[in-house]
């Protein structure tokens, strides 16, 4: 540690007048002491400047640079203080890219305000570029023009501004790309929808009030979900009818292209509907407690048929456990995953099962399609992404299906799984919270066991709906299976076509006219016969209101346009 010299120690002795050897003797070592402490004090203030991270100096408003330390040289460009302090004589000229302006500015705010606190400017280096630097300047007090400074370098910062406003210019060039596309793809469902002879008149009216509406998205979104699905379902429910009659081959030929035209259109139109939806954020998973077997009998009993038609069988294995989930959104996931089983399996079979892992479910859907090659597993979570099916009259929608699954589980918080091998088939997965807790079982849609028997013959069915189309099709369906069919488009209606006796099912619309729910009439209906009459609703409303209504119902729910087999199965079940 320095001490101080013998010059300093002389006049100080002489300054106190500490001369003669006896003062000195009893004097000298305390006063050593205080020197020592004080050129202590001094080389660490020193130390502290010499340095410090960001850049200190000392400075003249009118003559420039007086004091830096290195890290102000190293910041400006210059090898140490020392050439720092011999070229920057003039801060105006030299040292502030605003020159005289920004000088006298710095001036002024110094004058009036003693100090200039968070101060951000550019100064020059000696390249001839710049550095960005926050500054807090400090005018000392009787001290003419004389001030100084603490810099720090903000350059990273600067740049990363920079780089935040473009990520953000990019985003809405995305976002505007993103719109083009939608808008884009709602005009061709909208020359794909015309062209159907069979619904011509109801589709001109939809599309007519989907355009009056385009205005506002949610109105669009919700006048398609309601005026294109509503015509959608009444000819669907013809088609079924009549794909169950002997017909010559020349006529089942046209019935069945015209039903697969038409599920086409369906799919499409819901994957579009569903996709929008979950863009804007709309859905709350609505997380409740479910048996294992309530989730996945109904998916069993709905595909089994679709598997058989393609000449596939379907297996299940459904273990006695429960699980924490919205039913809702994770069957939609699984029921995608099915439908594409069942499309691109050519032979072979399809596998339902789930297993543990951890304190999860996994619950798995395999198949032994044609596979997915490695490098495009990424990619089929994309949006209007589509494998590679060949012929164009093999595929179907435009490859909305797994982005929905994708943005699905994003909502739940369950990470999704595919794994492939091309020639061997893929495994699609969900990872499901498990629960310990077991919940009491309620009425799920069962698979029919062989040799049960059809329960549909002869049973007396209700169907509550205002649409007229809606009415008359549903009765042709279930008449050709031998129910008796009563239909009615409200209140009144039901109760005079029902005259005094119960039936033993209610099929019934959510929306009827006037502003009337269908709920509302089936608990009429309930009490005014004391029974607690089986119920399902049918309908192409798919908001929250909806599904609360239904929950204090009790009745399971279709979505419109509705799967005959489907509708079968949960009417079987109820009757059964």
């Amino acid at each position: 540690m320095a001490k101080p010299s013998d010059v300093q120690q002389g006049a100080l002795t002489a300054l106190l007048g500490l001369g003669n050897h006896s003062t000195r003797k009893s004097h000298y070592p305390e006063l050593t002491l205080r020197l020592g402490e004080l050129e202590t004090e001094r080389n660490r203030y020193k130390w502290l400047f010499e340095n410090a991270v960001h850049g200190i100096f000392q400075a003249s408003l009118h003559q420039g640079l007086r004091a830096a330390n290195p890290a102000l040289a190293r910041m400006l460009g210059y090898r140490d203080e020392r050439e720092v302090l011999s070229l920057l004589d003039d801060l105006a000229s030299t040292l502030f890219i605003g020159g005289d302006a920004e000088m006298n500015a710095i001036a002024q705010v110094l004058q009036r305000e003693q100090s200039l606190q968070g101060y951000e400017t550019r100064l020059r280096r000696q390249d001839g570029s710049y550095v960005d630097v926050l500054m807090n300047l400090l005018l000392k007090p009787d001290e003419d023009g004389l001030f100084e400074g603490f810099v720090a370098d903000i350059t990273e910062r600067k740049l990363a501004q920079q780089r935040l406003q473009e990520l953000n210019d990019q985003l809405e060039l995305r976002v505007a790309a993103r719109t083009d596309e939608l808008l884009e793809a709602n005009r061709n469902l909208q020359q794909q929808i015309t062209q159907r002879e069979q619904i011509e008149h109801d589709l001109r009216e939809a599309r007519d009030a989907a355009e009056s509406a385009n205005r506002s998205k949610d109105k669009y979104l919700a006048a398609a979900s309601h005026d294109l699905l509503q015509p959608l379902n009444a000819a669907r429910l013809l088609i079924s009818t009549l794909r169950e009659r002997t017909l010559p081959t020349a006529e089942q030929t046209l019935v069945e292209r015209t039903h697969q035209a038409l599920e086409g259109a369906e799919d499409l139109l819901t994957d579009l509907l569903d996709i929008a939806k979950l863009d804007r954020a709309s859905i709350e998973p609505d997380i409740e407690l479910y048996r294992l077997e309530e989730i996945l009998a109904p998916l069993v009993s709905e595909f089994e048929p679709v598997a058989a038609a393609a000449g596939l069988t379907l297996r299940a294995h459904i273990a006695h456990l429960a699980v924490r989930t919205d039913l809702r959104l994770l069957t939609r996931i699984l029921r995608n995953f099915l439908s594409n089983a069942c499309r691109y399996t050519e032979h072979g079979g399809i596998l339902l099962a789930a297993r543990k892992r951890g304190e999860s479910l996994r619950i798995e859907v395999w198949d032994t399609g044609r596979g997915i090659a490695e490098d495009r597993l990424d990619s089929i979570f994309l949006e209007f992404n589509q494998l590679d099916v060949g012929r164009a009259a093999d595929r179907k929608g435009v490859g909305l299906g797994l982005a929905i699954v994708e943005r699905i589980g994003r909502i739940l918080g369950c990470a999704i799984h595919v794994r492939s091998q091309p020639g061997r088939g893929s495994v699609f997965s969900i990872d499901v919270p498990l629960s310990a807790d077991m919940p009491v079982p309620i009425k799920v849609v069962a698979q029919q066991l062989p040799g049960a028997g059809n329960p549909l013959p002869g049973r007396r069915l209700l169907v509550l709906d205002n649409e007229t189309n809606i009415l008359e099709s549903m009765a042709a369906l279930l008449e050709q299976w031998g129910c008796e069919v009563l239909t009615a488009t409200d209140q009144a209606g039901c109760y005079s076509v029902l005259q005094d006796r119960a039936p033993e099912l209610i099929l019934f619309d959510f929306h009827l006219d006037h502003g009337v729910l269908g709920c509302e009439v089936v608990a009429n209906i309930r009490v005014h016969f004391g029974l607690e009459i089986p119920c399902v609703m049918i309908t192409a409303d798919r908001t929250d209101l909806c599904r609360r209504s239904l929950q204090k119902l009790g009745a399971p729910l279709l979505n419109k346009p509705v799967k005959p087999g489907k509708l079968r199965a949960v009417v079987s079940q109820l009757l059964g």
